[in-house]
């Protein structure tokens, strides 16, 4: 969870261009971001792979009034609605963009290319049927945040009592270069977000931060299988708590029903 889901940018620079906030290359631009290059496949009307901005006008053109997130894994469906040949790309990738107002969805299929030290990445967007009905297992933006400052407090208590490396200064010393990164050179969501939206993706980007962190940093003190089982058991929520905290986010354009012009 460091860096934005390309399906998260998608999805609100997307929507972005909808409302009107931003031009088709804008959003372009910002969806590829270090990529070398996107396209999508599988659009009606289109016989191979289209650039990102005919894609984004095609669907327009087609009904799609805005753009949602799906962040699923193994055992938690987050976002997804069916069919089930969707569901298992999207599985397959980890996540997901659904339009609203026309029955397709979007996954990602990326692919590194060029020699070594030259490497590359190329993205493909697959273009799906999708089922139009309520997204799995997404929870308000009030809902997240609640969820979210609660998962912090009990994993951020539980690591410690383990002595697990990332509840402590290696931790915050991590978030504070993660958060000067991102003011020099990152826009949290795209234009139009509500400062709530915001404010709930920047806290599930320090709470998914403090677990890699955890991951990364090896066992700490937690070194009997029963210690190293109960760090587990206290990440696990803690990861799943901050993905339905993204999604909510990301969506927040879609649920509540516009973006502020």
């Amino acid at each position: 969870m460091l860096v934005e889901p390309r399906s998260g940018l998608l999805a609100a620079w997307g929507n972005a261009l909808l409302a009107g906030l931003v031009s088709p290359d804008e959003a372009a631009l910002a969806i590829v971001g270090e990529d070398a290059v996107h396209r999508v496949d599988g659009l009606p009307g289109e016989v191979g792979p289209v650039g990102l901005t005919l894609a984004l006008g095609r669907l327009r053109g087609l009904g799609a009034t805005g753009f949602r997130v799906a962040l699923p894994v193994p055992g938690h469906p987050l976002g997804l609605s069916g069919p089930p040949d969707f569901n298992a790309r999207a599985l397959e990738a980890e996540e997901a963009v659904v339009a609203y107002g026309v029955p397709y969805g979007l996954v990602p299929e990326v692919a590194e290319a060029g020699p070594a030290g030259d490497v590359h990445v190329e993205v493909v967007w697959r273009v799906l049927p999708v089922r139009e009905a309520p997204p799995a297992d997404v929870p308000s933006l009030g809902e997240a945040e609640r969820e979210l400052a609660e998962a912090l407090r009990d994993a951020t208590a539980v690591l410690s009592r383990l002595d697990v490396a990332g509840s402590g200064p290696v931790a915050e010393a991590a978030v504070g270069a993660y958060r000067a990164r991102a003011e020099r050179g990152r826009e949290v969501l795209a234009p139009g977000y509500p400062p709530r939206a915001v404010r709930v993706l920047e806290m599930a980007q320090r709470v998914g931060l403090l677990v890699s962190v955890a991951y990364e940093n090896g066992h700490g003190g937690a070194v009997s299988a029963s210690e190293i089982a109960a760090r587990g058991e206290a990440l696990r929520p803690v990861e799943r708590v901050a993905r339905r905290a993204q999604v909510a986010a990301y969506n927040a354009y879609v649920e509540g029903g516009e973006v502020r012009r």
